[in-house]
């Protein structure tokens, strides 16, 4: 049995590379920034995966929510005062609620239209973020401040893993659950599950919030890593960079989605001396991923294990009454 197939053994290599990372660097500040962005990536692209993939629901705006995460833990942070243990979990029930009023209209839409629909919010949170300052300090953004007891960073990147662990956990067993059956169902067929007595709205409309309180929390690590949250730190493009991380990944994966995040986290920092190459590069990933992997790299091994198998010809009668003899191709 090899490592790949020995899943406790590679999450034994996993979980050990993560412990050790900041120190294989030095504790440097890139390297263990570049990790976080990976786990905050992670936990988004598990969270949209869970949407697009295990439910068939098309979203285009989920770097809103990743912006709504960010926000509300600098406001609660910096002008209520709330301790970071409190915080965090308000700003995925915050983006949560926002998914729920997202999702109560979108339920009634599906395919290109509610692609259209996700894709008005996320390019509408970034402007209500610039033009409301009283709340949000328009363009000059809003500081976010770390307790003391996490101030230093490689303490809050140990944090931030376990929350990573954490939430992967969740999801994990989220997906195993009824609610998870529920979920495959919409996604193979609507009247299907209806007529089996799914309710489509109310599933629906829970996959939205779900998939929003993950991402929020993901936006609320963000704020808090860097102290600082602006209107233009998640854009359209992000939106479609988490696209690509799920489609290249791997749809209805968790390994898929955690793939195709770190790929797409590192990529860009290969790519940033040469302009335009980063989209460039990713635009070919996915049509080569649909084309190729429909199921994405996590289905690499899978891919190689078909081809290399032999065509067996059974025995039978052709056409002509003759008898064919097994054959390998």
């Amino acid at each position: 049995m090899g490592i790949l197939s020995n899943k406790r053994l590679l999450l034994s290599l996993l979980v050990g590379f993560t412990l050790v990372y900041p120190f294989l660097f030095g504790q440097s500040g890139y390297f263990i920034t570049l990790f976080v962005m990976i786990s905050i990536y992670v936990i988004t692209a598990m969270a949209l995966n869970l949407l697009v993939g295990n439910g068939g629901q098309m979203s285009v705006g989920h770097a809103g929510f990743l912006t709504v995460g960010g926000y509300t833990v600098a406001i609660l942070t910096t002008k209520v005062g709330l301790p970071l243990l409190v915080v965090l979990p308000l700003a995925g029930v915050v983006t949560g609620v926002i998914g729920l009023i997202i999702g109560l209209p979108a339920v009634r839409l599906k395919g290109h239209f509610l692609a259209v629909a996700t894709l008005g919010f996320g390019i509408s949170i970034p402007q209500i973020a610039l033009n409301w300052n009283s709340l949000t300090g328009g363009y000059s953004g809003l500081a976010v401040s770390r307790p003391d007891w996490l101030s230093n960073n490689l303490s809050f990147f140990y944090l931030i893993i376990l929350v990573l662990v954490l939430v992967t956990w969740l999801i994990h067993n989220i997906l195993k659950s009824s609610l998870g059956r529920a979920f495959v169902a919409i996604r193979e067929s609507e009247v299907a599950a209806q007529s089996t007595g799914v309710n489509l709205s109310f599933y629906k409309t829970v996959m939205f919030m779900i998939s929003a309180f993950f991402t929020g929390i993901a936006g609320g690590l963000y704020g808090y890593w860097f102290g600082y949250v602006s209107p233009n730190d998640f854009t359209l493009a992000t939106s479609f960079l988490l696209l690509a991380m799920v489609v290249v990944g791997g749809l209805a994966s968790i390994p898929g989605a955690i793939i195709g995040a770190v790929i797409f986290t590192i990529l860009p920092e290969l790519t940033r001396s040469f302009v335009g190459l980063n989209n460039i590069i990713i635009g070919i990933a996915v049509v080569l991923a649909i084309l190729f992997l429909p199921k994405g790299l996590v289905s690499i091994t899978e891919f190689f294990k078909k081809r290399s198998q032999p065509i067996t010809v059974k025995e039978g009668t052709d056409r002509t009454g003759g008898m064919v003899k097994d054959a390998n191709i």
